[in-house]
């Protein structure tokens, strides 16, 4: 069974499905990239919407007959290896002997006005992914304290028009005020009031304006939210959740088979990586399904060889 109709969860049952097992896929939809206006470096599908991309997804998987997907949420989870229950919304219930979490994080943004309404659309969280979109424009990036001149000077690799907002007191380390000075990049320590899109229809970023009344003309803002587990399943069953940083929590996985902590349960996408892309999200669904077939492989094949008695004088 996998939890999460996202790229990661559609990966991991196209595999699944490619190497003759019964898969029951499980989306309770959400996706988080759903406010971005395309899905970019992904390769063959750079730029197509998330929603077309996920909608071909569930198309590719209709020639697997053992495949079945069924837009629901699970609502609870509970079992171990081999013999795995999860109770829909509605009431029913299904077994498997494996489970692929691939349930994904949420971003939690902040109150300021604005925020929300422009998050994918003006304000984003990767620059792999949009940075292209907004080169060499006006941008800022706002983080403050540990990993704020690192994260700065990524940034300016897509625009050298660049300001560092840290909504309040700097934190920052003399030496890393020293090299952003040093590389043009100001530092502006403003509580900050709201943000505001642009006027003209478009979408996007217009200016940050702050407590006092100024304003600050940006057409892009670069932040890393705090996430949390789309859902507690992970913790329900068992699995390991581990801080990575002060505000992110992912579950525990082996970095090559994607399997938690708790045998038979595997991770797949945001819910186990701080790296966080559809291409990223793509592999390790792929991947978490590879090494989930191959764990049933062994375990049938004992099985069948154990159930087999040699006849006398046979060897």
């Amino acid at each position: 069974m996998v939890i999460g109709g996202g790229a990661a969860g559609l990966s991991a049952a196209l595999v699944l499905g490619r190497s003759r097992r019964r898969v029951l896929l499980l989306d309770g939809g959400e996706p988080r990239n759903a406010p971005s206006s395309g899905v970019h470096g992904f390769f063959t599908r750079d730029g197509v919407s998330p929603g077309e991309l996920l909608e071909i997804g569930r198309k590719q998987l209709e020639p697997y007959d053992s495949v079945e997907y069924r837009a629901v949420r699970a609502a609870e989870v509970s079992g171990s290896d081999g013999s795995f229950g999860v109770t829909l919304e509605g009431g029913d219930e299904a077994l498997a002997r494996k489970l692929v979490l691939a349930t994904g994080v949420v971003d939690e943004l902040p109150e300021t006005p604005g925020f929300r309404e422009l998050w994918g659309q003006g304000v984003y969280h990767c620059p792999y992914c949009h940075g292209w979109e907004v080169r060499d424009r006006p941008l800022a990036v706002l983080i403050s304290g540990e990993g704020a001149a690192e994260h700065a000077i990524l940034i300016r690799n897509w625009s050298r028009d660049l300001i560092l907002l840290t909504d309040g007191p700097a934190r920052l380390e003399e030496e890393d005020l020293q090299r952003l000075r040093a590389l043009g990049v100001p530092v502006n320590e403003k509580r900050i009031a709201r943000l505001e899109g642009r006027n003209d229809g478009s979408e996007g970023l217009s200016r940050v304006v702050f407590d006092d009344g100024s304003s600050l003309g940006r057409e892009g803002l670069f932040y890393g939210p705090p996430q949390r587990q789309r859902s507690g399943f992970a913790e329900a069953l068992g699995c390991e959740v581990v801080a990575m940083g002060p505000a992110t929590e992912v579950v525990k996985a082996d970095p090559m088979t994607w399997e938690t902590t708790v045998p038979g349960v595997y991770a797949a996408g945001d819910v186990g990586s701080p790296l966080q892309s559809v291409a990223l999200a793509v592999a390790s669904g792929a991947n978490a399904a590879a090494f989930l077939n191959k764990a049933l492989c062994d375990k049938d094949a004992e099985a069948e060889a154990s159930s087999i008695t040699l006849r006398p004088n046979q060897s």
